[in-house]
């Protein structure tokens, strides 16, 4: 199979859509947080404690969806100390965000350990399965790549117009998004902004764990350490990438799977059995730089990002 046929095959696009879907979660739930002024490092750390809660919640027994609500309210749980210790207390966003990847992560290594003591290799769970879209499921190439995914990838792109419509189209969203940029002008508006920049970043890290659970509960059917894999920097480097604007950050997302898909296949090519496979693997991270590298020039950052707000100081 060439380049030509790969790009043209229904399964290269359905598996680039359903690559992109946790981080279409992840980078809009990282872009909610920017927008309002606050830069959330701990979004890797923040996935792989919602890959855990939302898997051993449906290991536990619970239904699929109540598995992924379980993994919202962890991922908002650790996003509630974030924006606690950078918010009001005005504490190194940088350095908070690392400290929660790490509690996150050690967090969701300890639970693991106490609830699977005796456990060599993951158990699996029944995750979600394909759901076709009838009629749009009989589209060529287009049906299979977009009409028949898991609802948890429908559901990403839901959230995805959501955070569009919310942050352009509603007084909420104009109020975030001002939070972002002049936080005194939202004070004297009456706002709080502390209030604005909190739940923002609760319900940004909320997202971002539903990122860590699609992998899980829609991808692999069981949890292991490293599945997250770096998805999280991947994200903040796509808000970047989108200019901070939920349209063209899904764009990123979708251009980085489809990079990841095609080094997949490429492997399986007369090319990978004389090129090494990490230069493969390599190859979707440093497409995403170039892309990057093209499209942050351009990029208008928010004006107050990382940017500590006291109240009655200019």
């Amino acid at each position: 199979m060439d380049l030509f046929e790969i790009l043209l095959s229904a399964s290269f696009w359905a598996a680039a859509v359903r690559i992109a879907s946790p981080l279409i979660f992840a980078t809009m739930g990282e872009l909610i947080c920017e927008r309002a002024g606050v830069l959330n490092l701990g979004i890797e750390g923040i996935m792989v404690i919602g890959a855990f809660t939302g898997w051993i919640a449906v290991y536990a027994g619970l239904p699929l969806w109540w598995g992924v609500g379980t993994a919202f309210a962890a991922g908002a749980a650790f996003g509630l100390l974030h924006a606690t210790l950078t918010v009001p207390f005005g504490l190194s966003q940088h350095v908070v965000g690392l400290g929660i990847t790490l509690l996150a992560t050690a967090t969701a290594s300890f639970a693991y350990r106490l609830a699977l003591p005796e456990v060599t290799s993951p158990p699996k769970i029944d995750p979600f399965q394909p759901y076709e879209i009838p009629v749009l499921s009989q589209i060529p190439l287009l049906g299979e790549a977009l009409f028949s995914q898991t609802p948890l990838t429908y559901a990403a792109f839901g959230v995805a117009g959501l955070t569009a419509y919310v942050l352009y189209r509603t007084p909420l969203g104009l109020a975030l998004r001002a939070a972002g940029e002049n936080p005194a002008a939202v004070a004297a508006q009456g706002l709080s902004v502390t209030g604005l920049r909190m739940g923002a970043v609760i319900i940004g890290s909320g997202l971002m764990a539903v990122g860590g659970a699609f992998l899980t509960l829609s991808a692999f059917s069981s949890f292991f350490f490293d599945m997250v894999n770096g998805r999280g920097w991947i994200c903040i480097a796509l808000v970047v990438f989108g200019a901070w604007r939920p349209g063209k950050a899904l764009l990123g997302a979708l251009l980085f799977a489809a990079f990841d898909a095609l080094q997949i296949r490429l492997q399986q090519t007369s090319i990978g059995a004389v090129v090494p496979y990490q230069a493969f693997l390599m190859l979707p991270y440093l497409l995403s730089i170039l892309a990057l590298i093209v499209m942050s020039r351009r990029a208008a950052v928010p004006a107050a990002l990382m940017v500590p707000y006291n109240k009655g100081e200019r």
